[in-house]
């Protein structure tokens, strides 16, 4: 029997629609992740760009457990002594709270040229409002999926 290696011809990418409002942060990240990748898929094949298309709404509404909403998120800005904080709840009500999902479900990802690629199949909005309407997008239930997948603050 041989080993089964997805070519082009067999992909077959679907929008995935997600509601990020009341989900934990890290397990709605992990989801994410193996839906980009095609991890859920039995097709799966490592090398491949097998993956669906992912839209997160309500990114701003999304919960973290613990003290991680105070902790600091580090950067350098390349200057002598610029070394930067701003704490993940300080971005969470900035102007781009989207940018914490797609942090988070990044570094869920291997760090390679597919990983960067399998990104841009990812939209994240802060809001209800998507505009992705014409993809007819199916909708994934995360938080029916364990109850552990929400939070109430």
């Amino acid at each position: 029997m041989k080993t089964f290696s997805a070519t082009p011809a067999d992909i077959d990418k679907k929008w995935i629609l997600i509601d990020a409002e009341g989900v934990v942060l890290g397990r709605l990240a992990s989801i994410i992740a193996m839906r980009l990748r095609g991890k859920h898929k039995p097709s799966f094949t490592p090398h491949m760009d097998m993956g669906d298309n992912v839209i997160v709404i309500n990114a701003d509404k999304v919960q973290l457990t613990g003290n991680k909403r105070e902790k600091p998120n580090y950067w350098h800005t390349g200057t002598v002594g610029g070394i930067k904080s701003r704490t993940t709840g300080e971005i969470l009500e900035g102007d781009h709270p989207e940018r914490v999902v797609m942090q988070a479900v990044k570094r869920m990802l291997p760090g390679n040229r597919l990983s960067r690629k399998q990104m841009t199949h990812l939209r994240v909005f802060a809001g209800t409002e998507h505009g992705m309407d014409a993809q007819k997008p199916e909708v994934l239930d995360v938080k029916a999926m364990n109850k552990k997948n929400t939070r109430t603050a």
